[in-house]
């Protein structure tokens, strides 16, 4: 019997490695697609994008940036997701402040001064007893040098131009997970709450011990709360 279409979407510097573990530990009940999400710099060209590469209706869960391109998904085409799940993510947009230090580093960029993944960056997004282990650390920095400079500069640009979506919340009808690590610093534990609370379907799962790269760094919890949500 086929497999459940499941569209999984990355998130800034990601590529299919970042779910690597949840595309093998689910092979027996979803038939996983991975979009590349560093071809574009908008949020609406990366959304059609992935929903050129899907079938007519699927899953969908969305990792950090990835969750941007699901929430502008479900703008696009709602009645096409039949479930939803949004990992380490958040529906705000930047504040100014994060705007501007995005701007910065897309400066430094385009004078060709991107380095991909560095250790004070690791430190931001990984939990601190996870830094030394290279099965978690060494794919961020690959997937990081397989996107580039130019994919970074395009999906920083489609970041900052990304719309509130917050008021697409409460509309939300299909069956929906939350998760997020418990000190995810780049995408708060508040912020997956408060969407957690808006939709009226959705199960929220706090990962212990674990930042933001939860697919990475806890993938056999982020696995079974996927399968769990795939198989009610």
């Amino acid at each position: 019997m086929a497999g459940t279409p499941l569209v999984m979407l990355p998130g800034l510097l990601n590529t299919r490695r970042l779910f690597e573990h949840q595309i093998a530990g689910l092979s027996d009940i979803a038939d996983c697609i991975v979009p590349e999400l560093w071809h574009h710099d908008t949020m609406a060209a990366l959304a059609g994008a992935a929903l050129a590469a899907a079938p007519r209706r699927f899953a969908l869960a969305g990792f950090s940036m990835g969750g941007y391109v699901a929430f502008e998904i479900l703008r696009q085409a709602p009645e096409r997701v039949e479930r939803l799940a949004l990992l380490d993510t958040q529906a705000v947009p930047d504040t100014p402040e994060a705007t501007k230090r995005r701007q910065g580093l897309l400066e430094q960029t385009k004078i060709g001064r991107f380095h991909g993944v560095r250790p004070s960056l690791l430190r931001q997004i990984v939990h601190r007893s996870h830094l030394r282990d290279t099965a978690i650390t060494q794919p961020i920095v690959d997937m990081a040098r397989e996107v580039g400079a130019e994919g970074f500069v395009r999906q920083q640009t489609a970041i900052m131009g990304r719309p509130d979506s917050r008021p697409l919340l409460v509309d939300i009808r299909v069956p929906t997970l939350v998760i997020v690590g418990r000190e995810d610093r780049a995408t708060p534990p508040p912020q997956s709450q408060k969407m957690a609370a808006d939709i009226a379907t959705s199960r929220l799962v706090v990962v212990e011990e674990c930042g933001h790269m939860s697919p990475l760094e806890k993938p056999d919890d982020v696995t079974a709360a996927l399968r769990g949500w795939l198989t009610p």
